[in-house]
């Protein structure tokens, strides 16, 4: 029996934790989940919740819309500038970096999330 649920932990046959959020550590369904999503206690990955907060997502309104939009050039713009931002703070604050993730997600669960991973 052991064997069988360590085979199915963290997979969409495990009824009593959430696949999702295991996986990527963020829920659709958020504290509503009817599943369990396990916090580590510890971890070396530092994980800041809608941080970024891409221009793509006020092009949907409709004034901007009609007004055109926004280029992919002031798109890559918006962003590159914001990752020099974050990662001189973070280099700073925890020293070099192994790995910088920036999630750019329409999904409310996700939109604007990143993750750093400390090079230690």
């Amino acid at each position: 029996m052991a064997e069988f649920l360590a085979s199915i932990f963290g997979t969409e046959k495990d009824r009593v934790n959430c696949p999702f959020y295991f996986k990527t550590g963020a829920c659709t369904h958020g504290e509503r989940c009817s599943r369990q999503h396990n916090r580590p206690t510890y971890s070396q990955t530092v994980l800041l919740n809608h941080m970024y907060r891409s221009p793509v997502n006020l092009s949907l309104t409709p004034e901007m819309q009609r007004l055109g939009g926004l280029t992919e050039e002031a798109l890559q713009k918006h962003f590159d500038e914001f990752f020099e931002d974050i990662y001189v703070e973070l280099v700073d604050k925890y020293g070099p970096i192994e790995e910088l993730n920036i999630c750019e997600n329409l999904g409310d669960h996700l939109v604007a999330d990143f993750s750093c991973h400390p090079d230690r």
